[in-house]
């Protein structure tokens, strides 16, 4: 067997690849033509969308978070209620799933009120009786095939628009890097600001695919703001004396303190509790002047009813509110859509609302810092290896040749993303870097092979066509073992395997697409590179490195 397969690829190099290495070799302006086409062609998949980028791949978890928030002020048994409501929809949208297939979905479910708290940030929980969370728990991935995200979608159906609520969320990814759109709008006026917010939140929600669209800014409870009247101040009524007065009448004035033990008792003088339940009371109630004289609170100042705030954000010394929303991937790009807020919403809104300033938050801004200071220690490394193979080689130019491999193999990284049925993600580039410091061992054995056939005396292209057939089998046996040794873990479904799957995909896709490059296109490049350096009167070929031994 052994023989038999030695046989058929001897003949295989002798024959096909002989002849299509003496074709490129032949036709090098054609093989580098394509290659560069090839290569613009992958490019321009990724920059014009086709070919997606999601910050970090979408896993699936095990369990459905839903957040809830009413209003503040609203009360526990009416949070109950609507967490009871949003808790039976989720028992219907499972029950839907296991009755359209035999597989088990449904483990538990956990309610808790209270309490807006996510397993995966215990510490950016919220307290209140008007925050609710409910975990769903679904049996492990690896054993259904309905997806989690299939399941959140038909709950919050289901679900659908429910009086009263402020923000009801839900979320199913495993990992959570901030909202996939996150917004913070700053402005000094925050009338205007509010209203921006509003205008944008109506954009997001013209999207396809974008849920849970929310903002940071929340009602507090309901207020009445008292303005003392021009007439009041005439009669020595100050802001000071109604504040006191009205406070005291709602809240009690202390009057003394009786001894009880040992313990001081305080005596409380305001209205009775039926009196201070009654917002009449308040409009009947008379303000005393520093004559001692009443005057009816309608007279001495005016009253109007608003809302307070619960939680007031600044940034700057500027009043902010941050909108956020999620993305669906299956229906629409987080990328696509900030660069389009980006680009055409937010300068819109700062031309309507001027002074109105925007930032994007979130995972957009966890993909910016995390992809720039990957770019800059993959330039220094670049530029390390590109050091490590000018010192034994003696030359700056082969160097170049052997590292033209690299962007051939983020090539293949895309391809395999393609024909895996993946999106490009923070993982994918992880894979992309480490891929650039593997592709290059082949094109330096076939380099300095050929190097070595020149210092013996060969001619350039019989030495090219001799390192190419002699450097076949190594070559194409490093990168398949390669490949082979990371398919399992392409194809493990596994939870625990599914962040490390597109670094997988780029390191086995690149090294076996690089392969190809390596055995053609490489020492192409390399004839090209001897007959400029011939023309202009250079050395011919590098000296031998460190690999004559």
């Amino acid at each position: 067997m052994r023989e038999k397969f030695a046989s058929k690829l001897k003949s295989f190099i002798e024959g096909p690849y002989s002849k299509l290495l003496e074709l490129c070799l032949k036709n090098r302006a054609v093989t580098i033509a394509i290659a560069i086409a090839v290569l613009m062609i992958s490019f321009g998949l990724v920059g014009g969308g086709i070919m997606k980028f999601h910050f970090m791949p979408a896993v699936e978890g095990d369990i459905i978070f839903a957040h809830l928030q009413l209003p503040v002020g609203t009360t526990a048994d009416e949070t109950g209620r609507v967490s009871d409501f949003i808790a039976q929809k989720g028992m219907e949208a499972v029950g839907e799933f296991e009755a359209s297939g035999s597989e088990k979905v449904f483990r538990s479910m956990f309610v808790l009120d209270g309490m807006k708290l996510d397993a995966r940030h215990m510490d950016a929980a919220s307290w209140g009786g008007n925050f609710a969370t409910l975990f769903l728990f679904l049996t492990p991935s690896e054993d259904r095939e309905v997806v989690a995200s299939a399941i959140s979608a038909r709950w919050r159906e289901l679900v659908g628009e429910v009086p009263g609520v402020e923000a009801l969320t839900f979320k199913s990814n495993l990992m959570d890097f901030g909202a996939s759109i996150s917004v913070r709008l700053s402005h000094r006026d925050f009338d205007m600001l509010q209203s921006a917010t509003g205008v944008l939140k109506a954009e997001l929600a013209k999207y396809p695919g974008v849920i849970n669209i929310e903002d940071s800014y929340s009602q507090g409870k309901r207020e009445l703001n008292l303005k003392l009247k021009p007439e009041a101040r005439t009669l020595g009524i100050t802001e000071a004396d109604l504040a006191s007065q009205v406070r005291s009448a709602f809240y009690g004035a202390e009057a003394l303190r009786v001894q009880r033990g040992r313990n001081e008792v305080k005596v409380m003088v305001r209205f009775p509790e039926e009196d201070r339940k009654a917002l009449a009371t308040l409009e009947n109630m008379y303000i005393r002047t520093p004559g001692g004289q009443g005057v009816p609170l309608s007279v001495a100042a005016e009253v109007e009813e608003g809302k307070g705030y619960s939680v007031i954000i600044r940034n700057d010394r500027k009043r902010v509110v941050n909108i956020t929303a999620d993305v669906e991937a299956s229906v629409a790009n987080a990328e696509e859509i900030n660069r389009e807020l980006k680009e055409k919403v937010v300068p819109m809104l700062s031309n309507d609302y001027p002074g109105l300033s925007g930032d994007f938050e979130g995972e957009d801004k966890e993909r910016r810092e995390s992809m720039g200071s990957m770019m800059k220690g993959y330039s220094m490394a670049m530029f390390v290896i590109f050091a490590m193979l000018a010192i034994p080689f003696r030359s700056y130019s082969q160097p170049l040749v052997i590292m033209a491999a690299i962007p051939f193999g983020i090539v293949g990284g895309i391809a395999g993303h393609l024909i895996m049925g993946y999106s490009l993600s923070i993982m994918s580039m992880f894979g992309i870097v480490a891929l650039s410091g593997v592709v290059v061992n082949d094109s330096l054995l076939l380099i300095d092979h050929i190097n070595r056939m020149r210092h013996h005396g060969m001619d350039l292209m019989e030495a090219v066509m001799v390192s190419g057939r002699r450097r076949f089998r190594p070559i194409l046996l490093t990168s398949l073992t390669t490949f082979f040794g990371l398919s399992p873990m392409i194809l493990e479904n596994s939870l625990q395997a599914k962040f490390l799957i597109p670094m997988a995909i780029s390191l086995a896709f690149g090294v076996l697409f690089a392969t190809g490059i390596t055995l053609l296109l490489i020492p192409t490049l390399y004839v090209v590179l001897e007959r400029l350096k011939q023309r202009m009167g250079m050395k011919a070929y590098g000296v031998v490195g460190f690999m004559e031994e």
